[in-house]
């Protein structure tokens, strides 16, 4: 059943297999406030149980554009599409959020983005190949993330 993230009253519905459970639910707050703040758009997420779709789409795209493959567990998805853009959310068990930015009219606009909830480490399938900036945020303490630009269709 999904449900709309609530980015004032943070909550770990869902998320409470996480050993990183709370920071995660500030991770996923942080993302609804975005999405509320910039585009006036309720942030809502599915369990994974009910979103295999999303999850093999956001799978696809790893594989094909890095030969990455998670060993973690998806929890929750979030599949939405502001203006021109398609937006494709998997929150993971071990804190690990992936998130594909997909402009529909201009291909140089396309990237995934992984963000690391605060207490995490960097997962193997990332180590080495990737470099971490971090983030402060209110609602989920020090984000680290990265990303990479898409180059195939999707």
């Amino acid at each position: 059943m999904s449900y709309i993230v609530d980015f004032k009253n943070v909550s770990t519905l869902g998320l409470e297999s996480s050993p990183v459970a709370e920071a995660l639910a500030g991770l996923r707050a942080n993302e609804a406030r975005y999405f509320m703040t910039k585009y006036k758009h309720p942030f809502t997420v599915v369990p994974a149980s009910e979103s295999q779709e999303t999850i093999d789409y956001v799978k696809r795209i790893l594989k094909q554009e890095r030969n990455i493959e998670f060993a973690a567990k998806p929890l929750e998805t979030s599949s939405l599409q502001v203006e021109n853009i398609k937006w494709t959310h998997v929150f993971y068990e071990d804190g690990l959020a992936v998130n594909v930015l997909y402009t529909l009219d201009d291909p140089k606009k396309r990237a995934v983005g992984f963000k690391l909830a605060e207490g995490m480490e960097v997962p193997k399938e990332l180590e080495g190949k990737f470099k971490f900036a971090r983030q402060k945020s209110k609602l989920a303490g020090t984000i680290r993330g990265s990303f990479f630009v898409i180059k195939g269709e999707y």
